[in-house]
């Protein structure tokens, strides 16, 4: 497993438990006592832990935005909290590709929840993508990355 997904999903298992009992406390040690990982891991997950922690007020107004007829508080925890870590990432890690969170985030719930849920964060994070104004450069470092059909005999495209 890669050190950043490694990351992810430690970050996700750190805001569940911030999420049910709205604080770190003392947990969070014990936590990370208990999965010792490299100190790569570690910064990675915390930043995505901190930032999301530091933006949520942000963060919920923006998935509500485009999570059609859904309020945040009732969302299921995990399908929160991986919205949550990839709208982070997406608006506030400019190094992470948004392919990366978006695949990312899709791997997160396949692994901690169900295929609704899995298409559910496939869906707002596309809209996300698409319609928030501050995702200018990563939709144009998205489509510049997409492959481009080849030229086919007698200047017809490929597609």
């Amino acid at each position: 497993m890669g050190s950043r997904r490694q990351a992810r999903e430690l970050a996700l298992q750190v805001l569940f438990q911030w999420d049910i009992h709205g604080k770190t406390g003392f947990w969070l040690e014990d936590f990370w006592e208990r999965h010792a990982v490299s100190p790569e891991v570690r910064a990675f997950a915390d930043r995505v832990v901190n930032g999301v922690m530091s933006e949520r007020a942000e963060l919920d107004k923006l998935l509500e935005t485009y999570a059609a007829n859904w309020k945040v508080p009732r969302m299921p925890i995990v399908d929160r909290n991986i919205l949550r870590a990839a709208a982070y990432e997406l608006l506030w890690m400019p190094d992470v590709p948004a392919k990366v969170t978006v695949n990312e985030a899709i791997e997160l719930a396949k692994r901690f929840a169900d295929d609704e849920t899995k298409r559910f964060v496939n869906g707002v994070l596309d809209q996300v993508l698409k319609q928030d104004g501050r995702l200018e450069a990563k939709r144009k470092e998205t489509a510049e990355a997409a492959p481009h059909p080849s030229p086919l005999p007698g200047g017809e495209r490929g597609g």
